[in-house]
């Protein structure tokens, strides 16, 4: 488990799509239905990452999203990177901010998610996490020849 508790003040939802605007050129950006979806392959969508602030998208509304400011950051992780990191939580607080858990409804597909990041978490735990996830969708868009470099 990663209890990614940081001092809190870390980045909002437009800084979050802000920084990974810029770490990912490559990245295809979507908003629909409250959510921002981050993806390297515009045919295609399995994401890397989603930034959403409804509680639309789970089946009940278990990450409490309608508080002001909340927003979840979902990433996609490799199966040994989320049994690593979140697979052992059984029965997460889903409205706990900064922690690094399981998706309350996408865990059985490897991804987990935080809600509001503080700044230390997002700098020594999302950040890592995040370029693990480009780089693991671009490659296989780039085995799919879907995108050339």
């Amino acid at each position: 488990m990663v209890a990614a508790r940081g001092s809190g003040g870390g980045p909002d939802h437009d800084a979050i799509v802000q920084y990974i605007r810029e770490r990912y050129p490559d990245a295809f950006i979507a908003t629909a239905m409250g959510a921002t979806f981050f993806s390297c392959d515009e045919s295609s969508w399995p994401n890397f990452a989603t930034l959403v602030t409804p509680d639309e998208h789970d089946t009940a509304p278990v990450s409490n999203l309608a508080r002001p400011g909340v927003f979840r950051l979902n990433i996609s992780l490799g199966r040994e990177r989320f049994a690593q990191l979140v697979g052992g939580q059984r029965s997460p607080d889903f409205a706990a901010l900064d922690i690094l858990m399981p998706h309350p409804v996408y865990a059985p597909q490897n991804w987990a998610c935080i809600l509001n990041p503080s700044t230390e978490s997002f700098d020594n735990v999302v950040k890592p996490l995040l370029d693990e996830a480009h780089e693991r969708l671009a490659r296989a868009a780039k085995a799919k020849g879907r995108i050339s470099n």
